[in-house]
């Protein structure tokens, strides 16, 4: 079985990762996706000035991205699956959709998180549109509540 774990650093998505550890066969293949997303064209414009503090940053996330990447593969591995790491760039719902076709995912598995009411409209939901489009299975893994 080919299991994509789309990750973003959140409670969402490491609740996805402990997910994945517990309840799957260890013969399973799980691809780990990270996508950073780049502000948007516009936006970028607006901040050509800052090309070189944009450019550190952009540095940071990258190596950040990379680090959580690390970190999770390893902690797969360590529980004998076979694990391998994807770093995009792009739109997450794009990056996560276009891998599960390209990659032939069985099962594509994200956290879900917590926007609501205008800021979910506005920004939309990679979780929703991963279920909507994908060319699999899709679980989605809700963080449990803390009380």
């Amino acid at each position: 079985m080919k299991i994509l774990l789309a990750v973003d650093g959140s409670k969402y998505s490491d609740a996805a990762v402990r997910a994945v550890a517990r309840e799957r066969q260890r013969r399973a293949q799980i691809r780990v996706l990270h996508v950073l997303e780049r502000p948007p064209a516009l936006a970028a414009r607006e901040m050509a000035g800052y090309r070189s503090a944009l450019a550190a940053a952009a540095q940071k996330e990258k190596s950040q991205a990379q680090a959580l990447l690390a970190k999770i593969g390893d902690g797969l591995r360590s529980k004998g699956f076979k694990v391998s790491t994807v770093l995009k760039e792009g739109d997450p719902k794009s990056g996560i959709l276009e891998l599960a076709r390209k990659w032939r995912a069985d099962l594509i598995v994200v956290g879900s998180h917590g926007r609501k009411g205008l800021e979910h409209f506005l920004l939309g939901s990679v979780s929703e549109a991963v279920a909507r489009y994908a060319p699999c299975a899709v679980e989605i893994v809700r963080a449990r509540q803390r009380r």
